[in-house]
């Protein structure tokens, strides 16, 4: 290579690319100066986004460790072997597939491992807290299987087993799928599976919200219940956005089939280098104190709101998240959101069980801990929090009072710093031009 050449590999990115370092700067300022309360999103460490940013980036490896389709996959097989190794270990599974992409991947996988186009599948109503892949009409899953949907009670707003029974007798599904994106209430994974046994088919649990919990033993773990389980890696387990699936032995072979060469071709080698980072930081012992502060902060944030007269779906949280009914408060989820967005205070608006309003109003929001929690925030800065959130909410349209809590806001993320080495490296960058 020449010397010319070996220059220009080697220029930093805020030259080669001013537009692109400046919004990933606005982007770290924006997550350090605001309450992140999207239950979906958490911060990884510093290790996480080095193994995400690594060379790793640059490798092919289609296969799997020890048969790969390319040369020069010795140290891939080294981060891919540990992270199947730590997640078999974190989750006491059997076998683990740490390739997928995402968790919907993750979830069309074990589909396409046991599913025939159009077969019947039981999984949980999007309206009612399940997820996009799930069945939903528009998305893969519901075009190509015939999702038959259960929810929850209306007088309780939490599954209704006896209902998943009955639909299972009535349609006979070759799967049962049970978790949620905005559920927040412990599942009966026993029960789950004992419905699914008396079908005569497996059963599938997606933990991807609370992964998490599960490995840190505040939530039950369905892996010693289900076939598979799926799940995200960037939530309550705090890693790169990707996704894994943890399966019994006896379906390991068929579905690494599935995902390679099924589905993709060479996996993401550099997430991969993450998840295994993500999933070592998880064996740690003090990753549990960090999962029970979530579900404390959690349920602390519900009582103050609840405090405040806000209705909380199902009365609570066993989780890291909450529903708050806002629309019985004259209030448009979609309003709520943006509203408290200016605030500096981010949620999202979320459909409610028996949601009245379409889905891009909706009648609530939906409020997670996990990344403030990470920051070191707890219950007395959860007070604060749903104050603020209760304050800007009754007075929606009080531009004075928005910005005062968005003063408040900035002082209480100033005592919690985040990523504070990459802004002063960036800030110094654009300072000096």
């Amino acid at each position: 290579m020449s010397a010319s050449a070996s220059a220009r590999l080697n220029r930093p990115l805020k030259e080669v690319d001013p537009e692109v370092y400046e919004a990933i700067y606005r982007e770290t300022r924006r997550q350090a100066d605001t309450l992140e309360l999207i239950a979906s999103e958490n911060f990884t460490s510093e290790a996480v986004l080095e193994a995400t940013g690594s060379v790793f980036t640059n490798k092919y490896a289609e296969g799997y460790p020890g048969r790969r389709y390319y040369g020069g996959c010795e140290f891939v097989d080294v981060v891919e072997s540990l992270a199947r190794e730590r997640a078999k270990k974190l989750f006491g599974a059997e076998h683990a597939n740490v390739q997928p992409h995402s968790g919907t991947q993750a979830n069309i996988a074990v589909y396409e491992t046991v599913l025939q186009e159009g077969n019947p599948v039981l999984g949980m109503n999007l309206t009612h807290g399940g997820h996009l892949s799930h069945g939903h009409p528009l998305n893969f899953s519901g075009k190509h299987y015939k999702f038959i949907p259960y929810g929850v009670r209306r007088d309780t707003e939490t599954i209704d087993y006896d209902e998943v029974e009955r639909l299972a007798r009535e349609h006979q599904p070759k799967l049962v799928v049970a978790g949620a994106s905005a559920y927040p209430r412990l599942i009966d994974f026993e029960r789950m599976a004992a419905i699914a046994q008396s079908v005569g088919c497996p059963f599938m649990m997606d933990m991807a919200h609370i992964a998490g919990l599960v490995a840190a033993g505040i939530h039950p773990n369905p892996v010693p219940h289900a076939h598979f389980v799926t799940t995200t890696t960037h939530k309550t387990l705090r890693g790169p956005r990707s996704g894994l699936i943890l399966c019994r032995e006896e379906f390991a072979k068929a579905l690494d089939k599935v995902v390679f060469p099924g589905e993709q071709g060479g996996p993401l080698v550099h997430v991969i280098a993450a998840k295994a980072v993500c999933l070592r930081e998880a064996l740690q012992p003090d990753f549990k104190a960090y999962q029970q502060q979530i579900v404390a902060n959690a349920r602390r944030l519900a009582e103050t709101l609840a405090s405040r007269g806000f209705r909380i779906v199902s009365g609570g949280t066993d989780t890291h998240l909450l529903l708050v009914d806002v629309y019985q408060r004259g209030i448009m989820g979609r309003d709520a959101e943006a509203w408290l967005e200016k605030a500096g205070i981010t949620v999202n608006k979320n459909a409610i069980p028996f949601d009245a309003l379409p889905p891009l109003k909706a009648s609530g929001i939906r409020i997670g801990t996990p990344a403030l929690t990470t920051r070191g925030m707890k219950e007395a800065e959860m007070e604060r929090i749903g104050h603020w959130i209760a304050d800007a909410l009754e007075h929606l349209g009080d531009e004075a009072l928005n910005h005062r809590i968005r003063s408040q806001v900035g002082e209480l993320t100033s005592q919690f710093p985040l990523y504070t080495s990459r802004l002063a490296e960036v800030e110094a960058a654009l300072r000096a031009g």
